[in-house]
């Protein structure tokens, strides 16, 4: 088996709209949470998302070849772009029959679905359609449009598993490098769903937050007072690679990964499991393939959305695979990027190697009275950001349908 690195990443967050921004808004605890602005949501349960910042996609992509995309597909463009970038990849040196892309979307081009249908059904009935509407609309056109781009003719084809996609993908891509099926990978995934119909229907299954008078500390994993998650929107792009293929480009390794874990609550249309039996059994999973035991998990970065049942159940399966210590460092990231949906596992696996890197744990913010049976046994990184060293970081990612998706990464080292 091979060993699978990380050598480039990108990343399109409401808190940072690139790596950098993103990883210092993150430890500095910046909540990307304000009123929503992309539709009125006066008449809707939940007003506030959190929505990019100061960006236009026009500023990356031409107007001409974005009129052809969803926005989740122009996320995913910008991001993969910024990776590609940092890994210091020039595609044309390389075989790219040996490159793939597995990209990850929950909602695909839900925006325009939409817009699409509301103007059919407001016309008189014929069907004017828009020539791009299935491209735009269909969920695996990003990871179609990226290959295209960059002329990159492997292993090609989208996962979909609620808000578990993006860590399925990245667990995919581990396997397929690791098997020698490819010799390089982009992965990742993008959300747009910052819109009537996903907002809507998402209040009507009473998952979102509706602390609509402060915004800003509305996504509160852990505490008490959690009412709901709050909508995110953006990419996370990452490019793994075999070691052999790195090192002989003389590519920068930013980190390995060296486990994956898959399984399911097999409970519940929407809900988590009550005890976290599917929680317990990717976490399990994933310590078995990366070999290791619990005692060398540094940081754990959680699912943790802020609704009432998920957040505890989770945390169960948590005490039941590491037990109650405070050695282990955990905190929810969503706290403050919202929770992007099929593209929340990219972006935090993001988070989980930019710990890595830099031996700091990012915080839970908005986390002030918390649950009792966690308070005091298990260190939830409150408030602010800690250092210390980090060589093994755990992500969690759970979705609808009883997903589940764990990866583990690891400091490199040759």
């Amino acid at each position: 088996m091979k060993r699978v690195v990380i050598t480039g990443m990108g990343a399109l967050t409401p808190i940072g709209n690139n790596v950098n921004d993103f990883w210092e808004s993150l430890k500095n605890g910046v909540s990307g949470a304000a009123p929503i602005t992309k539709f009125n949501p006066e008449k809707f349960k939940t007003k506030f998302a959190c929505e990019l910042k100061n960006f236009d996609p026009l500023n990356y992509i031409p107007k001409a070849e974005a009129r052809k995309y969803d926005l989740f597909t122009q996320y995913a463009l910008i991001a993969v772009e910024e990776a590609i970038k940092n890994s210091n990849t020039n595609l044309e040196n390389l075989n790219k029959n040996r490159i793939g892309v597995i990209w990850g979307s929950g909602n695909g081009g839900i925006g325009t679905f939409e817009q699409q249908i509301t103007e059919f059904a407001q016309g008189d009935g014929t069907p004017r359609f828009n020539p791009f509407f299935i491209p735009k609309m269909i969920v695996d056109i990003a990871s179609g449009v990226i290959s295209i781009k960059y002329g990159l003719r492997g292993v090609n084809f989208t996962t979909v598993s609620a808000c578990a996609t993006s860590n399925t993908a990245i667990i995919d891509v581990f396997n397929y490098i690791k098997w020698g099926k490819a010799d390089m990978i982009i992965t990742g995934g993008s959300e747009a769903p910052i819109t009537e119909g996903s907002i809507g229907g998402f209040n009507a299954s009473r998952a979102l937050s509706t602390y609509n008078e402060n915004p800003k500390i509305a996504s509160r994993p852990f505490d008490i007072n959690r009412d709901g998650f709050v909508m995110g929107e953006g990419a996370g792009a990452i490019i793994l690679e075999s070691y052999e293929h790195a090192v002989k480009r003389n590519a920068p390794i930013i980190a390995e990964i060296v486990g994956g874990g898959m399984a399911a609550d097999a409970y519940h249309l929407t809900g988590t499991h009550p005890e976290g039996e599917g929680a317990y059994l990717g976490m399990i999973a994933a310590l078995e393939d990366a070999n290791i035991s619990t005692e060398d998990i540094d940081y754990l970065n959680t699912h943790a959305t802020s609704t009432p049942p998920g957040d505890i159940s989770e945390m169960k399966a948590i005490e039941r695979v590491f037990g109650r210590q405070n050695k282990l460092n955990i905190s929810a990231t969503k706290s403050m990027t919202g929770h992007l949906l099929g593209a929340a596992g990219a972006v935090e696996a993001i988070a989980c190697i930019k710990a890595i890197q830099n031996d700091i744990v990012p915080p839970t913010i908005n986390a002030v009275d918390i649950e009792p049976d966690f308070k005091d046994n298990f260190n939830l990184t409150l408030g602010t950001a800690q250092k210390r060293q980090v060589d093994y970081a755990m992500s969690n990612t759970f979705g609808f349908g009883g997903h589940i998706a764990t990866t583990i990464f690891k400091k490199y080292s040759e």
